[in-house]
């Protein structure tokens, strides 16, 4: 069975204004099946974040490449990549993006919107807001929310297509211990649902309760 998510030998780099290139992650292996969780670790800066949107399609490489399901993205168009991410990678920024404008319970359906699949979405979106314990907000606007109960509807909206594989950047930060542990519990219960989930974080009790580790200039254990 292929990988759901391969990286080989990726590298990103950018031009910084004096015209060097700053690398911003090291050469990583990556291949990632379902209900494994593969955590990228390493201090701030040194490139978890670009890692993981290589990973979602949403940034090329350097050098290295990615497949899904054992295609390969430098074949694919970008409305191809797109179509494809968005049936297969449910994806979550560092901040837990939310628009601002629209409740918690819209902002959970966005992904619904091209798919015109109304009823049967919004009653997972309702069971997905009961299940992470913030179907009491559904109708409120993000700036009312707390950091963690923002974090738990960013994960709602990810998982409202029900995609195999999770992308999640720094998923616990900003959350106190309890509440930290509470995401990671989530997380826990996604694996043995038989997902696959790739995780960024500094957060030592993620990265202990990783099947994978990579340390970004540390390699994998």
């Amino acid at each position: 069975m292929a990988s759901l998510l391969e990286l080989r030998a990726v590298s990103v780099a950018f031009a910084d204004r004096s015209g060097t290139l700053t690398v911003l992650a090291d050469s990583l292996d990556v291949g990632l099946r379902p209900g494994r969780l593969h955590c990228v670790a390493g201090p701030l800066g040194s490139g978890k974040s670009s890692v993981l949107r290589v990973a979602a399609g949403l940034l090329r490489p350097t050098s290295g490449t990615v497949a899904w399901n054992g295609e390969e993205l430098a074949a694919l168009g970008e409305d191809a990549v797109a179509s494809r991410r968005a049936a297969h990678i449910g994806y979550v920024d560092q901040e837990a993006t939310l628009l601002g404008h629209l409740s918690v319970l819209e902002n959970v359906l966005l992904p619904a919107v091209p798919r015109r699949r109304g009823a049967e979405l919004q009653e997972r979106a309702h069971q997905l807001l009961a299940e992470f314990g913030v179907a009491e907000v559904a109708s409120a606007r993000p700036a009312e929310l707390s950091p963690g109960e923002r974090r738990h509807v960013a994960l709602a909206r990810a998982l409202l297509l029900e995609p195999p594989l999770l992308i999640l950047d720094e998923p616990t930060t900003g959350l106190d211990r309890a509440s930290a542990d509470a995401m990671i519990a989530v997380l826990g219960a996604q694996r043995a649902a038989g997902r696959a989930l790739l995780v960024a974080s500094v957060d030592q009790a993620l990265v202990d309760a990783a099947d994978v580790r990579s340390t970004l200039g540390g390699g994998i254990r």
